[in-house]
């Protein structure tokens, strides 16, 4: 009865801890630029997620127009997104990224 206390105790945690597939607005930029981050070299595609800031797989900075374009670039300002997706391994995987600004 123990042992399936425990196994039952484990199940439950791992399937608690594993975060869900979420739609939200947020912010998105250039990691490197305009948030900071100092992991990887070079221009790519970054957003906030409760105030941390997490690189995107999913969708490119160049899939928005130019990423150095002055007054939109998403290297040179931070423009307002609606995304879809989940946080896995300090990235955000994105199913869905739309800029609405």
């Amino acid at each position: 009865m123990r042992y399936f206390f425990i196994l039952s105790s484990l199940v439950l945690f791992f399937s608690c801890a594993e975060q869900k597939e979420k739609t939200f607005i947020t912010e998105a930029s250039c990691g490197q630029c305009q948030f900071g981050i100092k992991s990887q070299k070079g221009c790519d595609l970054a957003i906030k997620v409760d105030d941390k800031a997490y690189f995107v797989d999913g969708a490119k900075i160049d899939d928005f127009g130019d990423a150095h374009d002055e007054k939109i670039g998403l290297c040179n300002v931070i423009r307002k997104v609606e995304v879809a997706g989940k946080v896995e391994n300090d990235r955000f995987i994105a199913t869905s990224f739309k800029v609405v600004e």
